[in-house]
């Protein structure tokens, strides 16, 4: 287990490093750059600028001087929002999807894996046609559909919520909402087929022919075979939920990380830009790393050690 934990330490530096690396050059190979917009500047101010920030220095060493911050875990300092580091943004905004991400994700697993479970016991019946069609008008309508319709009804006609803005319990009621529709319906789609699918197997036949009460074939030697394709999805899932979604903190105006990310992009702020998404690809690389491990507490036949000394 200890080898394949180093083992994997080791993959998640080379991919963070080459995800710096990418978007490194990707952020300097289009056209333009942080103070392009702003046409106030005069020629003299904006070298000025570019000196503060290095943007005059030659390219490779813009690049090893953004390494050798990244190696004191420093992520330099945001180029639009002055007076504030990246590490700062992050610590400001982070709070806040983290929240919203985490409520999303209790949402979706109280919702999606029941309610997958009972589709496919009670397949091809009213309670599964029902489930899967909603599911599937979930799956078809965009998050960004949903948080609109969700403000028009209950912010502007129902004034249950505030439209925007998440001073208290009320303003992440939408924002998780808008954020869980889509993929509550995705889990219990795949929670359905998974254990559809491990139903009929011959283990399962085996186990009711023993006698087996409904509820242990269901909950003690079903259910936790068909929980592994939906924990692979998982690793992915709470990345994305817990380091901000672009769209709904937009939208909502939650001062989050996917706000910060959303408005480092328009203002071409390099620094910004690269240090969320550096923090992204580590979050998403030790989610990766805590689902391969929920594998063997699913099913002890899965072997990490075996398998990280046959790659």
């Amino acid at each position: 287990m200890a080898r394949y934990i180093l083992k994997r330490f080791g993959a998640m530096f080379v991919t963070l490093f080459l995800v710096t690396t990418f978007t490194f050059f990707l952020m300097h190979a289009i056209p333009g750059g942080p103070f392009t917009s702003n046409r106030a500047l005069s020629p003299l101010v904006e070298e000025a600028l570019k000196e503060r920030y290095h943007l005059d220095e030659p390219l490779y060493k813009q690049y090893l001087r953004y390494l050798g911050g990244i190696a004191r875990l420093d992520l330099g300092p945001s180029i639009r929002y002055e007076g504030m580091s990246v590490n700062e943004l992050i610590k400001e905004g982070f709070p806040y999807s983290a929240r919203i991400g985490a409520l999303a994700l209790v949402l979706i697993l109280l919702l999606g894996l029941p309610f997958g479970v009972i589709a496919a016991l009670k397949q091809n019946r009213w309670p599964d046609r029902l489930i899967m069609s909603v599911a599937t008008l979930g799956i078809t309508i965009p998050s960004f559909i949903i948080a609109t319709i969700l403000l028009y009804v209950f912010s502007l006609k129902l004034n249950w919520f505030p439209p925007y803005g998440v001073e208290d319990w009320r303003g992440y009621v939408l924002p998780v909402l808008s954020l869980a529709g889509f993929h509550v319906a995705f889990v219990a789609r795949l929670t359905r087929s998974s254990m559809l699918e491990v139903l009929q197997a011959d283990y399962i036949v085996a186990a009711r022919a023993k006698g087996l009460s409904p509820f242990k074939v269901v909950y003690k030697h079903a259910l936790k075979n068909a929980l592994i394709p939906v924990v692979t999805v998982f690793g992915p899932l709470v990345a994305s939920l817990l380091t901000g979604t672009f769209v709904v903190e937009k939208i909502f105006a939650v001062p989050g990380m996917g706000k910060h990310f959303v408005t480092s992009i328009s203002n071409r702020d390099y620094t910004t830009i690269m240090g969320i998404t550096i923090f992204y690809a580590l979050f998403l690389s030790v989610a990766v790393l805590a689902v391969d491990l929920l594998y063997g507490l699913i099913d002890p036949r899965i072997k990490l050690d075996k398998k990280a000394g046959n790659e």
